[in-house]
């Protein structure tokens, strides 16, 4: 069974799991608002999974993942919380975590919500999953990652009508883009992201690290970047065990396979 702590405060549960760790949004009486207290509790839940690299699974208590950043907070920032970054910096490194992000989006991710959901990398949602960045009718922008990373999701004509005309995407129509990698039942919606993380921890680790750290680089770093995480890999001892394995599996598979039944002559 997961171990059950609460990073303090209790904004955010954590649920530690031997190869996964489960990241609770816990601010349910304002839809998983994203303040800065729930900010520190991120800072503070990427910093153990990045000493000790696990698959994180994010979801929302409440039926909801997260409407946005709390507009409370927000309309009383000004010019110099804007240059410090707060959710674009948190963002930024929930997307660079070593092992592979699930986000679990019930009901909205709208805003701030929505630019954490893009962080991730695999995204689950519901029938009732709502996305979109509503911003710009606030008298602002979408300034934690979406003006980016929405259009290498969606493509650019798409990302427009989110980010300028106020699109809301529902689960449909999220999923036919693949900004929703799979629609699932609300109550089926955390084990559909236990069988992810399932898949993801049958692969080798440090390659899945690799691969997800290759896949980032910027363009001009390829094709060096690729070479050099493969030439860590060629001198691993689990590449020759799981090369071995599956070399072993295919000679016993032959073997298996009976002989054709002799023909007779006419």
């Amino acid at each position: 069974m997961p171990e059950h702590s609460a990073v303090p405060p209790s904004c955010l549960l954590v649920e530690e799991g031997e190869d996964r760790v489960v990241w609770r949004l816990n601010r349910p009486e304002v839809r998983n608002a994203i303040d800065r207290e729930l900010v520190a509790a991120l800072h503070e839940a990427c910093a153990a999974v990045e000493d000790d690299p696990k698959v994180v699974l994010l979801i929302g208590e409440g039926g909801t993942f997260a409407a946005g950043a709390d507009i409370a907070q927000l309309r009383e920032r000004g010019r110099d919380d804007a240059l410090r970054g707060i959710n674009s910096k948190i963002f930024e490194r929930v997307h660079r975590l070593p092992m592979p992000v699930i986000g679990l989006l019930d009901g909205y991710a709208l805003g701030g919500g929505a630019e954490l959901a893009y962080a991730c990398d695999f995204r689950i949602g519901t029938p009732r999953t709502r996305i979109g960045n509503p911003e710009t009718g606030l008298g602002i922008i979408a300034a934690a990652g979406a003006a980016w990373r929405l259009a290498a999701l969606v493509g650019e004509p798409l990302a427009k009508e989110i980010l300028l005309a106020g699109r809301v995407l529902t689960a449909a129509e999220a999923h036919a883009v693949r900004l929703l990698n799979e629609v699932v039942d609300p109550a089926d919606l955390l084990a559909a992201g236990h069988r992810l993380a399932d898949r993801i921890a049958g692969q080798a680790p440090l390659a899945t690290r690799l691969m997800k750290s290759v896949f980032h680089a910027p363009r001009d770093a390829h094709p060096f970047v690729d070479d050099v995480a493969q030439a860590v890999l060629f001198e691993t001892g689990e590449k020759r065990a799981r090369m071995t394995a599956f070399l072993d599996r295919r000679e016993r598979t032959s073997r298996e396979v009976p002989e054709p039944p002799p023909t007779r002559e006419p």
